[in-house]
């Protein structure tokens, strides 16, 4: 369908008012004049440029669907533009194709194939573990560079304040649940060694299992699930009220005036942690094996000294060591790959419980194998 006959060749000319269209506007012409528009869209410096049709002298389907694609098109190259009117005659036709072009319902593409979506996940995570393992070494060399200037490095007032919100105030519910931890492993292994009638072996296995592996792990989980998740809403939080944009504009760092509090207020206070879990949890199977088990104090704390050794101790501080920093690198990460508003901080939050618990099981894994083949 046609508005009128075609005449010559299209042109398009630039002046100084902007892209002048001269010749007809078809199917034939539109691949040259394409060209030709990409070719003087590159010549202007102007950011808005208009588009002189009055010179059309022909005008089919194809040439009204490329003046309603032209601004779009356009704008993928850095332009905008205003098309002008066409000659009187073409109106009508104009109108008739626009409207039926606007009606076109949408094509859905393709649902994606399961080998496309598995690439893609790939490649997301590959991008994702390369970004997490850039802020993990430039938060970690920015904690250690705060460190070596001192008192001026490290801002103590937000030190004590992370400490506290971080750390101490952590130390109810990590006491209570370790303290059932280790009543439960004393009831469990009783079940057992009570068929050979090995039953004082009870604090051995306890003191190793809650130094080694249960309290430093329960710790960490603990923290993951209660600091963790506070480190991530913060930062998406300030992510989105702009206030480490702020932050930058005054020249301060955001990652050094925040993070670095964070991190040397976890690896801090985890260990510590960790250590009074280690006796509450040791409280709980004694507890257990005087009350329901018959044994006298003393015999099970002289099983339990004799058993326990300063390694048993020491690697469960290094693990508790490298939880508390995972955890706080995953935190900061996640809340800094914040996107959108609310829900945004509801699924940074919840993704750095994961990914912590996750890393803090990997890191066991770690540390078990190296001690192992210590």
């Amino acid at each position: 369908m046609a508005a009128t006959h075609e005449g010559a060749a299209t042109r398009a000319t630039i002046g100084a008012g902007g892209i002048s269209i001269a010749g007809p506007l078809s199917v034939t012409h539109l691949g040259a004049l394409t060209a030709q528009l990409e070719g003087l869209l590159r010549q202007t410096t102007a950011d808005r440029v208009a588009i002189d049709l009055e010179q059309v002298t022909a005008l089919d389907t194809a040439g009204v669907v490329f003046l309603e694609d032209l601004p779009a098109w356009a704008a993928r190259s850095g332009r905008q533009v205003e098309i002008g009117p066409l000659p009187p005659r073409f109106g009508r036709f104009q109108r008739f194709v626009a409207q039926r072009q606007r009606r076109r319902p949408a094509v859905a593409a393709p649902p994606a194939g399961a080998l496309e979506r598995l690439g893609e996940w790939v490649l997301q995570s590959w991008r994702r573990t390369g970004d997490l393992l850039f802020l993990a070494s430039d938060l970690t060399w920015s904690a250690l560079r705060a460190l070596g200037r001192g008192p001026t490095g490290i801002r103590a007032g937000a030190l004590v304040e992370q400490a506290s919100a971080l750390g101490s105030s952590a130390l109810p519910i990590v006491a209570v649940i370790l303290f059932l931890i280790g009543a439960v492993s004393s009831l469990q292994a009783a079940a057992q060694l009570r068929k050979f009638g090995a039953d004082i072996f009870v604090a051995e296995l306890l003191a190793i299992g809650i130094t080694r592996e249960l309290g430093p792990l329960m710790t960490a989980i603990i923290v993951a699930g209660r600091s963790g998740s506070a480190i991530a809403a913060e930062v998406a939080t300030m992510k989105y009220s702009e206030e480490l944009d702020a932050l930058q504009t005054m020249s301060l760092d955001p990652l050094r005036f925040v993070a670095v509090p964070k991190l040397w207020a976890m690896v801090l206070c985890v260990p510590l942690l960790t250590i009074m879990a280690d006796l509450i949890g040791i409280l709980g199977g004694l507890t257990v094996a005087v009350t329901l088990m018959g044994l006298a104090p003393e015999a099970f704390l002289d099983q339990l000294l004799g058993a326990l050794f300063v390694r048993d101790v020491a690697s469960g501080l290094i693990k508790s060591l490298s939880f508390a920093w995972a955890v706080t690198i995953v935190g900061v990460y996640e809340g800094l790959a914040f996107r959108g508003g609310a829900t945004g901080v509801g699924r940074a939050t919840t993704a750095a419980v994961v990914m912590s618990i996750a890393a803090i099981i990997v890191l066991d894994s770690f540390w078990g194998l190296v001690f192992y083949l210590g």
